[in-house]
């Protein structure tokens, strides 16, 4: 059985509505998990989604943050909070879907190493950390997804010498992101992408895309017994080059079950 799995920061759905649906159309995918939704759960375009065939499960919030899956089958076992985390910001969404348990999470941003949200997004991450250990225990096939504001390695980034030490790269983010990646799981896009850096974010300032001057933040984690059968892991540049885009690119990846 294929299964497509995608993840996009849309910083926006009411925005990029249009784009997110002609996206389902085009590429299929049986799961796409959204970040920055920017809206409550009274508003989500549940009804549009189901009008090109997806279900829609969410956790909102006005302005910011937010986090929501599309699937073409049902959704079990939902969570938007975990024990150890109590947390107003609506930043993880994590559900069952055909037999794989998907963790949608958006890490905080960080803003600055010498800023309290970067302490606020290095105390996050280790609550998240311990909750993604406790669900492999219970899951044997799980990807975690999302956008991670961390790039993996210096070939994530497109000027490492400029970036060097800033929130998004710094050791403790990587260290983190490493303590999630050794509990078991492998990073799609680098494993099937040895070498393209495969940026998947671009600031809307400085004409950064058109000079492809990215990073790669958004990745896609699945477990060992995932990991073996995925078939390709690609970035969609082509979603980032549109009018009035997300800031992001979608990430996806195929697996044949």
């Amino acid at each position: 059985m294929a299964f497509r799995i995608a993840s996009w920061n849309v910083n926006s759905i009411k925005v990029r509505l249009p784009q997110v649906l002609a996206w389902l159309d085009d590429k299929h995918p049986d799961v796409l998990a959204l970040q920055e939704t920017k809206i409550t759960d009274d508003l989500f375009p549940a009804d549009a989604c189901a009008e090109v065939g997806y279900k829609a499960t969410f956790s909102g919030q006005k302005t910011y943050n937010g986090v929501a899956l599309l699937t073409r089958h049902d959704a079990s076992d939902a969570m938007t909070d975990i024990p150890q985390l109590a947390d107003p910001q609506r930043r993880i969404l994590c559900a069952t879907v055909q037999g794989i348990r998907v963790c949608n999470l958006y890490v905080p941003n960080g803003a600055a190493v010498d800023s309290d949200k970067y302490q606020y997004k290095l105390n996050w991450l280790q609550q998240v950390i311990a909750f993604i250990a406790e669900q492999c225990q219970q899951h044997e096939r799980i990807i975690v997804l999302g956008d991670f504001n961390i790039a993996p390695a210096d070939i994530d980034v497109h000027d490492p010498a400029e970036w060097q030490g800033a929130v998004l790269v710094s050791e403790p983010e990587r260290a983190a992101l490493q303590q999630i990646m050794a509990t078991g799981f492998v990073d799609c896009y680098r494993g099937c992408n040895a070498t393209d850096p495969g940026f998947s974010w671009w600031d809307y300032r400085a004409a950064a895309f058109r000079r492809n001057r990215g990073l790669r933040i958004d990745l896609l984690l699945a477990s060992q017994s995932l990991a073996v059968v995925c078939q390709c892991c690609m970035v969609d540049k082509d979603a980032r080059a549109q009018e009035r885009p997300s800031d992001h690119a979608p990430v996806y990846a195929d697996f044949e079950l």
